[in-house]
């Protein structure tokens, strides 16, 4: 058997929906460095509390495409996101596109929470760099390079 992207999304929304925690192996390069694609997992759940600034969040666009991001900021049209590896916010996304909240993740083959170092500096450090991150991230990848040699 086999389900499309969208399908299989649309199972784990109706497992969160029904109060379970769901998980997924990380797509697509938004959430770098934080979450790398093919690598990673997240855990998430149904949000039983405010987000906050700073939260993973899991919403479904107009369009129909799902995706991970953070929230960075609210206001009366809706909530705005970005990826870790973006500097453009994308919003307002109306509160019913919102399903889930990642609850944790597996990174690097380690399972991490909100209390973890990683987690707290990317959803209060690095949140806060947008200006900065093209440069941030060309350095990281510049020294990872030369590392790898």
């Amino acid at each position: 058997m086999s389900l499309s992207t969208t399908e299989y999304l649309d199972i784990l929304k109706e497992q969160v929906n029904n109060g379970q925690t769901a998980s997924m192996i990380i797509s697509g390069g938004s959430m770098s460095p934080f979450l790398e694609h093919g690598r990673d997992v997240i855990y998430f759940e149904k949000p039983d509390k405010p987000l906050k600034k700073g939260d993973i969040i899991f919403f479904q666009r107009d369009s129909g495409q799902y995706v991970v991001h953070r929230l960075i900021k609210k206001d009366d049209k809706g909530y705005y996101f970005i990826g870790d590896n973006q500097t453009e916010t994308e919003g307002p996304i109306a509160k019913e596109k919102i399903f889930a909240i990642v609850t944790g993740a597996k990174r690097k083959g380690r399972n991490i929470g909100s209390k973890s170092f990683w987690w707290f500096f990317f959803a209060h450090i690095w949140i806060n760099m947008i200006p900065l991150r093209r440069f941030l991230i060309n350095s990281y990848k510049r020294i990872h390079g030369m590392l790898k040699n």
